[in-house]
């Protein structure tokens, strides 16, 4: 089957959503989707370290933003992790031909896990600061803020809805969906991340089923700040590399 990447990706409401990709060695058909977490965007500069790495060693990858967020098309308020789960459905629809892998941070490691667990095109998956336990994280985040008036940590362009809320209250969790995930596993975390508890990451391992593993950089905080996105992304590689991935 051919392979190629299309000018435009669009998720199931017509809404357009940006990425950029980052072209590997021709003659590999591997791609690594990089998707963000809340508030975030694909030029987040744990993803650009990630994508520059990934096509360095070959491997083609595709940096998205989902609806509502950075350029793509569709309001922030719409965002939850319901929707994003279909935006990447989209985007699989799009890519034919190729061997997929998911990249989530954060939020958009949720994202991935839901999607991995019934669908069999991402054939490998890498977590990042994952979160695990949804409904946990909005109440501990955003358990002071007015869906509908205040704004997700005070920025003006994030404003929290009672969707957001109530989707994530709905899920609560992806540790169900993570034991149905058969593919390939990499969970990273920084031990001095304040926003996801790196327990969130081993609560995912524990269920996971093999080949998985777990890196945990003793320093790195939830956006892999500094040298530890280069360390990050060389982990990633690395296991990649070694799981001839």
């Amino acid at each position: 089957m051919n392979r190629s990447i299309p000018n435009e990706l669009r998720n199931r409401h017509g809404e357009r959503l940006d990425f950029t990709y980052h072209a590997g060695a021709p003659e590999l058909s591997t791609l690594v989707v990089l998707g963000h977490g809340v508030t975030g965007n694909k030029d987040r500069p744990l993803l650009l370290e990630l994508a520059s790495q990934l096509a360095q060693t070959g491997i083609h990858a595709l940096r998205l933003s989902f609806s509502g967020n950075g350029n793509s098309d569709g309001r922030f308020a719409d965002s939850t992790v319901s929707k994003e789960v279909e935006d990447l459905g989209s985007v699989l629809d799009a890519l034919p031909g190729w061997r997929v892998g998911y990249a989530g941070h954060s939020m958009g490691a949720a994202v991935g896990v839901l999607r991995a667990s019934s669908d069999s095109r991402i054939n490998f998956l890498i977590s990042l600061a994952g979160m695990a336990h949804t409904a946990a994280f909005a109440q501990r985040e955003f358990s002071g803020v007015t869906p509908g008036a205040g704004c997700m940590w005070d920025k003006p362009e994030c404003p929290l809805s009672q969707a957001y809320l109530d989707d994530m209250a709905r899920v609560k969790s992806v540790t169900n969906a993570a034991r149905q995930v058969r593919v390939p596993w990499l969970f990273m975390h920084g031990l001095a991340d304040d926003v996801v508890p790196p327990q969130d990451s081993r609560d995912l391992f524990a269920v996971a089923t093999e080949p998985k593993r777990l890196v945990e950089l003793p320093e790195a905080d939830h956006v892999f700040s500094d040298h530890h996105a280069r360390d990050m992304a060389s982990a990633v590689v690395a296991w990649m590399r070694e799981m001839k991935l």
